[in-house]
């Protein structure tokens, strides 16, 4: 962080202390909210869900070879292969919103068609694991679940849409090639990476699994009573393949990956959770602003509604996994499934800045074009989800 940046965070600060009335009542119980909010992230999600996720990320990030992916964007790739890639490319590179513009603009450049480009682009932050793995165990695994298909679906349709739309414009650009780093041999086997990255997701999803509600038979019950047991057999095992089959430089790489992921959004998700509880208070719990005024905006299932947190997601910044707990907030408040689905949908691909870069990159028609299918999808899908989710 810059210095003068630190200078402005520290002004901020100031000011908030000085000028808040912490002693008004309605202020005083949002400043509550907020902790209690940041106390329940820490005990609830923290342990067994978020530090797993950053290994699992920091892991993705070393042992999965980032231009074995975007090889297969050039000019010369099979279509049949280009879509899918860019769909899930979000998932294997876990990029965030910042991350992926250099990334896209240096693939369109040097000769991407513009429909992997465009599909690329919106699958990078919006499939993000640890965005995805945080909303089904803050917001809901079906909220989570229908996340990450509707991202993958709909990076697949946006690049479809655009190479369908300028498809004469794709024609005539020189088509290159994409300079990439040569990979480096692999050491292990695909089988072993893939049990490796296996028992993390196992450790994750057992480490993270729900009580069961009261009354509930048959094996969710049982498997929630050994959870710990399971949980460990996994870590244990998990320590033999890293002793095993990983040299100790790759180690250290892969433990370097995850704090930096750790260090980089562990305070933003804490702002983040400070200021979601402050101003919209935990489900069940009112924060400054007052829940009628969310109810009116994006209660519901209705079109206004859902296109509202559609073009509102896509102009906000959300640093990586603030959504989640800001969401949490207007749910809380009255915000329906539906608008919810739009803004998760619309709101991490998207954002002003975000916009502006990509402008620069393949022109002021394209970028309006990929936003405007961004936010259209996005609407589409809260109005089926409102009306599927009831």
């Amino acid at each position: 962080m810059k210095e003068r940046s630190k200078l402005f965070i520290m002004i901020f600060a100031y000011l908030g202390c000085y000028y808040i009335p912490w002693n008004h009542p309605t202020v005083r119980q949002s400043g509550l909210e907020a902790f209690m909010m940041l106390r329940e992230y820490a005990r609830e999600h923290v342990l067994s869900c978020l530090i797993p996720a950053f290994f699992i990320a920091g892991a993705i990030a070393v042992f999965v070879s980032q231009a074995s992916v975007l090889k297969h964007f050039g000019a010369t790739a099979r279509k049949i292969l280009s879509y899918p890639v860019a769909s899930i490319s979000g998932a294997i590179l876990a990029v965030c919103s910042c991350t992926v513009l250099p990334l896209f603009a240096g693939i369109y450049s040097r000769g991407a068609g513009i429909g992997p480009a465009t599909a690329f682009l919106y699958s990078g932050p919006a499939i993000n694991v640890l965005a995805i793995v945080l909303t089904a165990r803050v917001l809901g695994w079906k909220l989570g679940l229908v996340r990450a298909i509707g991202a993958v679906a709909f990076a697949v349709i946006t690049g479809l849409l655009m190479a369908i739309i300028f498809r004469r414009d794709d024609a005539v650009r020189t088509a290159g090639e994409i300079y990439l780093p040569e990979e480096e041999a692999r050491e292990r086997t695909l089988l072993k990476d893939s049990l490796f990255m296996l028992t993390m997701v196992l450790i994750l999803i057992f480490g993270a699994f729900a009580k069961p509600t009261v009354g509930a038979a048959g094996l969710w019950p049982a498997i929630f009573a050994a959870k710990w047991y399971i949980t460990s057999a996994l870590l244990v095992l998990l320590g033999l393949m890293v002793k095993s089959w990983f040299r100790k430089e790759e180690r250290l790489k892969w433990v370097e990956s995850t704090w930096g992921f750790m260090k980089q959004i562990f305070p933003l998700l804490g702002a983040g959770v400070l200021v979601a509880g402050f101003l919209l208070g935990r489900p069940g719990h009112s924060g400054l602003i007052p829940e009628h005024y969310v109810r009116a905006l994006v209660g519901g299932n209705s079109l206004w509604a859902n296109l509202f947190a559609s073009v509102s997601g896509a102009l906000m910044y959300f640093a990586t996994l603030t959504e989640v707990p800001i969401l949490q907030g207007l749910i809380g408040a009255g915000m329906g499934s539906g608008p919810a689905l739009a803004l998760l949908l619309a709101g991490p691909a998207l954002s002003l800045p975000n916009m502006f870069v990509i402008g620069g990159v393949m022109g002021v028609k394209k970028t309006v074009t990929f936003c405007s299918i961004v936010v259209i999808l996005s609407t589409i899908a809260g109005l089926l989800y409102g009306v599927v989710a009831g």
